[in-house]
């Protein structure tokens, strides 16, 4: 865990900043708008989907406050330059305990706020693993700057008198261009406002390269002897119980259902959908996501793979694909299929599928678990930018 406090002197002022920050509601951004910039976007994932916030304000809208900026020419606010997407809330809301489902573990991050503070996060952040602002790469450093001139700006009156106490933006890519974007501009203005700014590491996602060229054994020859055995072994034995199907399934109602049925089958109150508030979110959330993908048709992200043994479900893969990189995103497994060892056999029927479609970077996301690393992941930083105001 790295951490580096940005204090640089006051510098001379800056040229007024060509693109102006306003905030909007969530349904205020027109699709289209917010498709044309994620996909000019360096280092945006599948996390910044429209569907992803949709959904996630759908599912936990009583939790946080909308924050969303609209990032305009200043000489005509019709012309959209970037998307911020924001929200607010106390670091640590009253519900939090009661609602909480284990989805994550908890960040390196080391520097502490305090449980009341009001905290800025990047919008729908506590349940996606990337996250950035929607722009061009060239028109990052002026899109923070228009950030950062809206944040100094004083309170959103739309949600009463009580300017933040820290920007708490998180889920950042150690190779995202918007990272020192972001840093550079909250350092510039940091000293004239009393700011001071933090960046550190938040956590890793473990991610595995697969070697070029598409072969599976080729792959199983880069891991470790040992892993590389046992793997092996266990897809013998899978093999020997039945016929062996992997399969890319729609995530219709009945699938997902299927999945949350597994997921909780293994993990009951450790996992995401326990018969509890926050249960019950997090299923409205992963349904809803859903439909919206599945309306999407052909250009839908959310992926669904099946495996089976001997015509018996023992294992749900559920991942983002965009056709560059593979985000495994979680899985549901039968316990009672201990035999078969399902999570070892349903993932190497995923990865296998996925290198034989071309993918080679397939990303475990966030947390060092050490299963990933049995894969040949190696470490990812992603980074948290902190910015408090001083005493």
């Amino acid at each position: 865990m790295s951490t580096t406090q940005t204090q640089p002197a006051p510098s001379a002022t800056d040229p007024e900043c060509p693109l102006v920050a306003r905030p909007v509601a969530f349904a205020a951004i027109e699709r289209a708008t917010w498709d044309r910039l994620l996909a000019a976007s360096a280092r945006a994932t599948s996390f910044s989907r429209w569907n992803v916030h949709r959904a996630w304000w759908d599912a936990y809208g009583s939790t946080a406050h909308e924050q969303y900026l609209l990032v305009a020419e200043r000489s005509d606010p019709e012309r959209i330059r970037g998307i911020v997407p924001l929200m607010h809330r106390h670091e640590v809301e009253p519900e939090d305990a009661a609602t909480a489902t284990m989805l994550r573990h908890p960040s390196y991050a080391a520097t502490e706020v305090a449980p009341g503070a009001k905290a800025v996060f990047f919008g729908a952040s506590y349940h996606t693993d990337y996250a950035t602002i929607l722009a061009a790469p060239a028109d990052l450093a002026d899109v923070a700057t228009a950030l950062v001139e809206e944040l100094a700006a004083g309170p959103d009156r739309r949600h009463g008198d009580t300017d933040w106490d820290v920007v708490d933006l998180r889920r950042l890519r150690d190779d995202d261009p918007a990272l020192p974007a972001l840093e550079r501009a909250f350092a510039a203005r940091a000293p004239h406002e009393g700011w001071r700014v933090t960046r550190e590491q938040e956590d890793v996602c473990p991610v595995v390269t697969m070697p070029a060229g598409g072969d599976w054994e080729a792959y199983l020859d880069t891991l470790d002897k040992k892993a590389r055995h046992e793997i092996r072994r266990k897809i013998r034995r899978a093999e020997a119980g039945g016929e062996n199907v992997f399969e890319l399934v729609e995530p219709t109602p009945a699938v997902i259902d299927e999945f949350i049925d597994l997921h909780q089958a293994r993990w009951g109150a450790e996992g995401l959908f326990p018969d509890t508030a926050g249960g019950a979110r997090s299923r409205q959330f992963v349904h809803r996501l859903a439909e919206l993908e599945l309306a999407d048709g052909p250009s839908r992200q959310l992926q669904v793979g099946r495996f089976r043994v001997a015509g018996r479900t023992i294992f749900i893969g559920v991942a983002f694909d965009d056709e560059r990189e593979f985000l495994f995103y979680n899985a549901g497994v039968d316990p009672a299929a201990r035999d078969l060892s399902p999570g070892v056999t349903g993932t190497a029927a995923y990865l296998r599928e996925r290198q034989a479609a071309g993918c080679r970077r397939f990303d475990f996301l966030r947390g060092d678990e050490a299963y990933k690393y049995e894969w040949g992941a190696s470490d990812e930083p992603i980074h948290r930018l902190l910015v408090e105001r001083l005493p």
